[in-house]
């Protein structure tokens, strides 16, 4: 098959309550920027689709317009006002399979067109499952958590996918996160089989996309696009799950509640629950929320249950995988200052790390780093800031 068959960039839109989610804008401006960097780079007039579920939400698509979109398709249904995985994937799988609506895309390539080239998904609750059963039905591959872009040509040397010989791969998708140590950035690519022996296509090249990494476009209310309406037909089996109630659950923790934040990591393993609650004293002298690196979500430590599901959570991650933050004070304990917990915390705007490390990487990205075991410090730290505030109420 000829690659020129998958064609555009399709961003799934996630809405709440009628209104956009933020990663929706967000895929969008980064959507749109791949693009215009494509079509110069390739001459091509390839576009930035936007799809969009819902009920009674027509009037978004022209935001999404104003936002970077050129064509938004929509399939407005009852049934669609709140997400069902089940019908959600068969309605998206349809819409990127149909090729009638790809030919009112971009007439150029009418009567060309079999599925996109691209997918974005927003990597939340919501996006991880949709993107992942979709990708089922469309028969490709799906890269998760992407913080990182890149569209280029590459020459691939593959026993499996080349038979051994350089082939160059043109216009594909480099779909970049950080590895599990937070140190190094693994590279994911969805190629196609081009070994003569068992040849295959693999698109789209999809991704879900780690919320708050990317940044919309400004809004241009003179940008012009097309809204392309979809009928979606369900079966009697597809409606058997009902939604009966419906309620959002907010995050445990607002850090945007907070003027300083106090975070630790895996160096509070010497004694975790005695280093937690040091942790828990210091972040009282400073009115602070207390966050916590990915690894410590994962419970890598035995400590008592309170302090463990105070904690060890999800929703105190700050990075890539949790929350971006940018307090006035950020107070990094025990984090060595792997790039996935870097993101979240490098907008504060004055950073103190504690660490016996002097060769850790966070020292480059604080503005005071103190040598030394948490243990240590933090008693001294507590005692003089008790000291100021006795002088501040004299």
């Amino acid at each position: 098959m000829s690659e020129e068959k998958y064609r555009h960039l399709y961003v799934v839109m996630e809405i709440e309550n009628g209104k956009l989610i933020p990663v929706s804008l967000e895929m969008l401006g980064e959507a749109r920027r791949l693009m215009d960097e494509f079509n110069k780079k390739y001459s091509s007039k390839e576009k930035v689709v936007a799809i969009l579920l819902g009920d009674n939400v027509k009037e978004v698509s022209k935001t999404l317009i104003q936002y970077g979109a050129d064509a938004v398709i929509i399939a407005e249904n009852p049934e669609l006002k709140d997400v069902r995985n089940t019908i959600y994937t068969k309605v998206i799988s349809q819409i990127a399979q149909d090729s009638k609506l790809a030919d009112q895309i971009e007439e150029e390539y009418a009567g060309q067109i079999k599925k996109p080239r691209y997918m974005f998904f927003g990597a939340d609750s919501i996006g991880r499952h949709l993107s992942s059963t979709v990708l089922v039905e469309l028969d490709s591959g799906l890269a998760s958590d992407i913080n990182q872009l890149i569209i280029s040509d590459l020459k691939i040397t593959h026993q499996h996918k080349t038979a051994g010989n350089p082939i160059t791969y043109e216009k594909t998708l480099e779909m970049y996160r950080p590895d599990f140590s937070g140190f190094l950035w693994t590279t994911i690519l969805c190629l196609d089989n081009k070994n003569p022996n068992f040849p295959r296509d693999y698109f789209p090249q999809a991704c879900s996309l780690i919320p708050g990494v990317f940044e919309p476009i400004e809004p241009d209310s003179s940008r012009q696009g097309k809204i392309i309406e979809f009928v979606p037909q369900f079966e009697e089996k597809d409606l058997r799950i009902k939604i009966l109630n419906r309620e959002i659950i907010k995050k445990q923790v607002d850090f945007d509640s907070y003027k300083a934040i106090v975070s630790f990591g895996r160096g509070i393993k010497d004694d975790p629950e005695k280093n937690i609650k040091l942790i828990e004293n210091l972040a009282g002298q400073l009115d602070a929320g207390i966050g916590v690196t990915l690894p410590i979500s994962k419970k890598p430590f035995s400590v008592n249950q309170s302090l463990e599901s105070t904690y060890m959570i999800p929703d105190r991650v700050i990075g890539t995988s949790g929350s971006r933050t940018g307090p006035l004070l950020y107070v990094a304990v025990g984090i060595s200052g792997a790039m996935q917990h870097v993101w979240g915390m490098q907008d504060s705007r004055f950073i103190v790390a504690i660490n016996p490390d002097e060769e850790a990487p966070i020292k480059t990205e604080c503005d005071i780093f103190i040598k030394g075991r948490m243990e240590d410090v933090i008693p001294l730290l507590i005692e003089e800031l008790k000291k100021e505030k006795q002088v501040a109420q004299a």
